[in-house]
């Protein structure tokens, strides 16, 4: 079909599956939402990039093609064998994908931890029939303890009792330490639990972490060392993610190797707002963490084993 300018495209929203990227159509007009692995394609139906797939001509006639994944390696979960690029999902409340033998999944059920408050002190979580994910409830309690639990987290000052509109400034601020990096190289997440917000809600924060790059060189150890610590890259480097790079270079510290069987993890960090840039001309930020310095130690976490792993260091004097 014939581009034609300016642009026209739909008013509503674009409405896309879970897991499905928004890209821009051949006419670099539209954002559509991209055809998956086995999926029918075409300039204007173009494939998910974001996740390596390309549109085949070679197979469909008439202008269609069908989106195929570039060779890499298949997934194993649970004994079932997923191609590369292809998306599933293990249970209702997870979408996954396999991209070259890693699997990346997000939650379709909302992960919040609710926090209580005045008008709702006794919160609760319950799986309803014929409903995937469990949902909030407020049960009702006596009027003797209605405050206890809700009033735990607030500042205890008897002069001045908080007031609905104004939880923030008598907010207790609780946040957990960030949880361990759950890649050992390259891109991955890293999570904590704050409450820090204008609700003084408990709520799930995330982060991208780097330890090392993939292809980091290995340094030499200086002479009666054992390990090396805190390397930094020799050039400054644009960060990757999801097929999107950063708009400026960086020169961060990455944790080093040990000769001695030990591991090097970040020990103090900082977290700082990356900005991406996509293909499609898209723009957005993401908080990264940046590696102030590196502890080599015995309690190594186990590879490709980040949802069943026994590790549990963590990072600690983060700020934003």
């Amino acid at each position: 079909q014939a581009c034609t300018y300016p642009c026209q495209c739909p008013s509503q929203p674009l409405q896309c599956p879970a897991g499905t990227s928004h890209v821009l159509d051949a006419c670099g007009c539209c954002k559509v939402c991209a055809r998956q692995l086995g999926e029918l394609c075409s300039l204007q139906k173009p494939c998910d990039h974001h996740k390596g797939l390309y549109c085949d001509f070679s197979k469909i006639h008439r202008g269609s093609g069908i989106c195929l994944a570039h060779e890499g390696a298949t997934c194993d979960l649970l004994g079932k064998i997923y191609h590369n690029g292809e998306s599933f999902q293990p249970t209702c409340k997870l979408q996954c994908i396999c991209m070259d033998g890693a699997i990346g999944c997000i939650p379709l059920c909302s992960d919040d931890l609710r926090l209580p408050s005045p008008e709702c002190p006794n919160p609760r979580r319950v799986k309803f029939r014929n409903k995937c994910c469990e949902e909030w409830i407020c049960e009702e309690g006596g009027e003797e303890n209605r405050f206890e639990t809700a009033m735990a987290v607030f500042r205890q000052d008897p002069a001045h009792k908080p007031e609905l509109n104004n939880l923030q400034e008598n907010c207790l601020v609780q946040t957990t330490e960030w949880s361990a990096c759950s890649k050992s190289c390259g891109m991955g997440i890293s999570a904590r639990v704050t409450n820090d917000n204008p609700q003084c809600r408990l709520e799930k924060e995330t982060r991208l972490c780097m330890v090392r790059p993939c292809d980091f060189p290995v340094e030499k150890t200086k002479k009666g060392k054992k390990c090396v610590r805190t390397p930094k890259p020799r050039q400054s480097l644009h960060f990757e993610f999801s097929g999107c790079t950063s708009t400026r270079s960086y020169r961060p510290k990455f944790c080093g190797s040990c000769t001695d069987g030990r591991c090097c993890t970040p020990y103090v960090t900082s977290t700082v707002e990356v900005e991406f840039r996509c293909p499609e001309g898209d723009f957005f930020q993401r908080k990264m963490m940046f590696i102030k310095m590196c502890s080599c130690h015995y309690d190594c976490p186990r590879d490709n084993d980040i949802f069943l792993a026994t590790y549990h260091r963590r990072m600690i004097g983060d700020h934003v």
